[in-house]
């Protein structure tokens, strides 16, 4: 049986549709009127009406992330982020939320002194230890300083935080371990398989063109860096790790983003160390970080179109002078980086997100195939013109209701190889017109 029949099923008249979940999830495109009706109820005093309608507004019904009920004065609620079970309780008086986070067997003045410190940068919620030892992050007000919009940002706080630190917490100190079930689903074993695989091959692909690619990295190291950071963002959105992965792939974003004294060699060897972390790490230890979560808020802020604009104007020139001198790895890389740069670190409109999926759809085809996606964009380095344009024409079909101007200019496209048919895919995006206006 083929890795495809394991992971879709045996073959069949009937086209199979994989469920593969990209990137991290986002409630950037829920609109916002649940929630000013919530504020409006709040300030006008209706408190526990307004906290149902809170709720209300968080819940996702693709993602069946949030449920309550209400016992006399008290509205129970609990959510999930991630792996994490959230729980919640509000009553006219207070509102609490708690999230246990792992249980320690015995304490460890290691991880007490970290989350002490880490409460330092929690401007809601705090780290406590609980009677059970369950290290567990609270956070706890009165409702008459209890707005949904304080609410909005403490549970969001909570969340994301809570969901982090588990897999960090249980990957370096041994002592502690879950303390609740922490998995909401199994990946199939296929696909985690062909998302190993692509880890290793992309890896040895980066690590054989900083030893041997031309020019020098040595020599060029700024070049090399579009190529380190495309593909760590690229493995954060394609393979969607939790833990340890997900906290290598950040690490290697502040290599280059944060403060340093490190110059750009200095850099390139930091990440490449990083990078050897993840290829040299067992298997079955990568396997675990990958698995199905629920989640209720998104990590990455909204952007308008011109940010992604403005990225595309700034940095897409950058890939004229290795193109010109023939690096074609190098001057893909710009694209790349722009590509996985934009969904790393921001939640684009719908019509730019769906677009740049179908960038890498295109960029990273045997991938795609691997997971079961049948469509085939190029063959023997030939873009197939016709099924891209029609791809591009749905997703704007898709969105013209709300977007009535989305008109993409297929004129601009240019498919003679895959750095004129790249640049150009970046060139008709930056043109579109997201104007919301009749």
């Amino acid at each position: 049986m083929s890795i495809l029949q394991r992971l879709f099923g045996s073959s069949g008249s009937e086209k199979q549709h994989p469920t593969v979940v990209f990137g991290r999830y986002t409630d950037a495109y829920k609109p916002s009127d649940g929630f000013d009706r919530a504020v409006a109820l709040f300030e006008s005093g209706e408190i526990m009406p307004a906290y149902q309608l809170f709720l209300e507004y968080l819940r996702d019904e693709q993602e069946e992330n949030i449920q309550w009920r209400t016992e006399g004065n008290t509205l129970h609620f609990d959510f999930w982020q991630g792996s994490q079970h959230i729980y919640g309780t509000a009553t006219p008086e207070k509102v609490r939320v708690e999230s246990k986070v792992v249980h320690a067997g015995e304490l460890n003045i290691g991880f007490l002194r970290r989350l002490m410190e880490y409460n330092f940068r929690l401007k809601f919620s705090r780290f406590t230890l609980d009677d059970e030892n369950c290290l567990t992050i609270v956070f706890d007000t009165f409702t008459e300083d209890g707005s949904p919009l304080k609410l909005m940002h403490a549970l969001r706080e909570l969340a994301i935080h809570a969901d982090k630190q588990d897999d960090l917490l249980l990957e370096e100190f041994r002592s502690l371990s879950p303390a609740e079930p922490r998995l909401f689903g199994e990946l199939p074993e296929a696909e985690k398989q062909v998302k190993y695989q692509f880890i290793q091959s992309s890896i040895d692909r980066l690590a054989d063109l900083l030893e041997n690619g031309k020019p020098e990295a040595e020599k060029y190291p700024s070049n090399y860096a579009y190529l380190i950071l495309a593909l760590a963002f690229k493995l954060d959105y394609l393979v969607k790790p939790e833990g340890f992965m997900m906290d290598t792939l950040e690490k290697i974003r502040g290599i280059f983003f944060l403060k340093s004294e490190r110059n750009a060699q200095m850099k390139i060897s930091a990440a490449r160390k990083e990078f050897q972390k993840l290829q040299t790490r067992d298997e079955a230890a990568l396997a675990r970080e990958m698995y199905r979560t629920k989640n209720t808020f998104g990590i990455n802020p909204a952007v308008n179109h011109n940010t992604i604009v403005s990225m595309i104007d700034g940095e897409l020139p950058k890939m004229d002078w290795p193109q010109q001198q023939g690096y074609e790895h190098l001057a893909l890389a710009v694209p790349d980086y722009i590509v996985g740069f934009t969904l790393f670190h921001h939640t684009p409109p719908r019509p730019d997100k769906e677009l740049l999926h179908l960038y890498l759809q295109i960029r990273e085809q045997a991938f795609f195939q691997a997971l079961g996606f049948e469509q085939v964009w190029h063959s023997n380095g030939v873009f197939d013109k016709k099924a891209i344009t029609q791809e591009i024409k749905a997703i704007a079909e898709r969105n013209r209701k709300q977007y009535p101007h989305l008109k993409p200019d297929f004129g601009l496209l240019e498919f003679e190889n895959a750095c004129a048919f790249f640049r150009s895919f970046l060139i008709l995006l930056k043109n579109l017109n997201l104007s919301t206006a009749p």
